[in-house]
């Protein structure tokens, strides 16, 4: 049996979907310190009400999140968790998060690692770029998605404690790099009911194999380019992936997306990308979404997977697809 070693953590090639979780759940595992939440008094504009909080994710680490919802919603709400994408922040997704609690949910966003409040300057991706290199030089961090997909799933523990949130109802939906925070969190726990990735879902190794890796590298260009002057050597495929086997290892292998998109299933899943995207090249989008296909066939819940492939479209996403992400949360999650 063949098998592809991650770190000190193994999968063996066409290992069963619980083995995939629990490899992917044992590379990002750190102790599980207490919450510790912190929570201010909410302020209140045009019938909704705003929260800002934080909790421990891990030792030292605080994850800054704020929460909308209307100001007369009483009881145990629907949640859905909102995701920026690269240099962006929490406050971005504000306009997100109001039309969600307009539609009687509870809406939540988190500044991602080395983002927004978690960073000197409050914006931009500088200390992002620093992060990943230092994981090249060998930090122990994984800030290139895998810590922010810890954060949402101690986010989830927090949001449990709470007496106002349904914790059998929560959603996420996720931009860019949220994208692919979001499905790679929801792969991982079971507990995120309704999923959005948008504009993230991608193969990893499709892009390498087929010279297609440019645009998602240039994302994080400062970095890979100071490891490979580092190392003396052109930014290439093969430098490619040596540099995620450090900063985000697995990613082109067992973590990728054709091994993580399944793992949803059976849960509610909207895949939203556009056929014109570089960054998350369409051939490698229907890898994923194949092997998505198969699994959701196999649990009799082909209805909970539907495709948004917007036409024409690189890497955004459109009013009228953003609409139907609101649409399918209030579908699943009955606000």
């Amino acid at each position: 049996m063949l098998l592809l070693c991650v770190g000190s953590v193994c999968v063996a090639s066409g290992a069963e979907p619980g083995d995939t979780r629990a490899a992917f759940l044992k590379l990002l595992d750190r102790p599980r310190v207490q919450l510790a939440a912190e929570v201010k008094p909410p302020t209140g504009t045009n019938g909704l009400r705003m929260t800002h909080f934080s909790f421990a994710a891990e030792a030292g680490v605080r994850v800054p999140g704020l929460l909308v919802k209307r100001g007369e919603a009483e009881g145990r709400r629907p949640v859905v968790i909102v995701l920026h994408g690269t240099g962006a922040n929490k406050e971005n997704q504000l306009p997100l998060l109001h039309d969600l609690a307009k539609r009687g949910f509870l809406a939540v966003a988190i500044d991602g690692r080395h983002h927004g409040a978690r960073t000197k300057a409050g914006s931009g991706s500088a200390e992002y770029h620093e992060a990943m290199l230092n994981a090249w030089f060998g930090s122990k961090k994984l800030p290139f998605l895998y810590d922010t997909a810890w954060d949402v799933m101690r986010l989830v523990d927090y949001l449990g404690t709470r007496d106002d949130v349904d914790a059998a109802r929560i959603g996420l939906i996720g931009f860019s790099k949220g994208g692919m925070e979001g499905y790679l969190a929801a792969a991982a726990d079971p507990r995120i009911a309704v999923v959005v990735p948008c504009i993230g879902v991608q193969s990893f190794k499709w892009a390498l194999d087929n010279e297609s890796w440019r645009s998602r590298v240039d994302t994080f260009k400062p970095a890979i380019e100071a490891a490979a002057k580092d190392e003396g050597e052109a930014v290439n495929a093969a430098f490619v992936r040596r540099f995620y086997d450090r900063v985000v290892p697995g990613i082109y292998g067992p973590f990728d997306g054709p091994a993580m998109l399944p793992l949803i299933a059976p849960r509610p899943l909207l895949v939203i990308n556009g056929d014109a995207d570089p960054r998350t090249p369409l051939p490698g989008v229907n890898e994923c979404l194949t092997a998505a296909r198969t699994a959701y066939r196999a649990a009799d819940a082909e209805a909970k997977l539907q495709v948004i492939l917007q036409p024409q479209t690189g890497h955004k996403v459109t009013v009228e697809a953003r609409q139907a992400a609101v649409d399918w949360f209030v579908k699943w999650l009955r606000p």
